[in-house]
């Protein structure tokens, strides 16, 4: 199932190519210099000890500076995401409710250059996330936030579009402490300077 959500992120690129109106080559600067971006996506928390996960959207920005050598690139990057992902089990008066906060991280990235205009890429690094704890019963209501810190593992394409404008498609794998993970597929669109 994920894979066929990736893939469904992933059918909008397929599109860019015939858009395109002007071709760039592997050591275009296309690929080399700070950029910023927009992007969203599905996102799945689950934990180690059940078989149900929560759902939701993840939306955010992202900032980084990549160099790219020959048909090569390195990269650093930072994102700020928020979700709408929660859970709430319980009814009545007695219920307990789980909520997604901000999702912080900073990674390096390595990728290749496909073609003129497609970077294929792999990214690792640390996580930090906000959740929300609440539970409610006849006594009143007790809410409390933690954050948990994880590594975060990612695949993505990059595609330059007209300019130094580019689209992209990126899955996220992030494997928290207390043994909370979390699965995202994500589309954006970016710009470099």
């Amino acid at each position: 199932m994920r894979f066929i959500a990736f893939a469904a992120l992933l059918a909008p690129l397929a599109a860019v190519p015939a858009a395109a109106q002007t071709a760039a080559t592997p050591n275009d600067p296309t690929f080399t210099g700070p950029r910023i971006e927009a992007h969203v996506g599905y996102d799945r928390l689950g934990t180690n000890d059940t078989t149900g996960a929560v759902e939701g959207v993840t939306y955010g920005i992202g900032a980084g500076y990549d160099y790219a050598v020959g048909g090569a690139l390195l990269g650093v990057e930072v994102n700020a995401d928020l979700s709408n992902t929660d859970e709430v089990a319980g009814s009545g008066v007695n219920r307990i409710a789980i909520k997604a906060k901000r999702d912080l991280d900073a990674s390096v990235r390595v990728g290749a250059i496909v073609g003129s205009r497609a970077l294929l890429y792999a990214k690792v690094g640390y996580a930090n996330s906000r959740f929300r704890v609440s539970a409610t019963d006849a006594l009143g209501t007790i809410s409390a936030s933690d954050n948990l810190e994880g590594v975060r593992a990612g695949l993505g394409v990059e595609y330059a579009l007209s300019g130094n404008s580019f689209a992209k498609a990126e899955y996220r794998y992030t494997n928290y402490e207390q043994g909370v993970d979390r699965n995202q597929a994500l589309v954006g669109v970016g710009f470099r300077f």
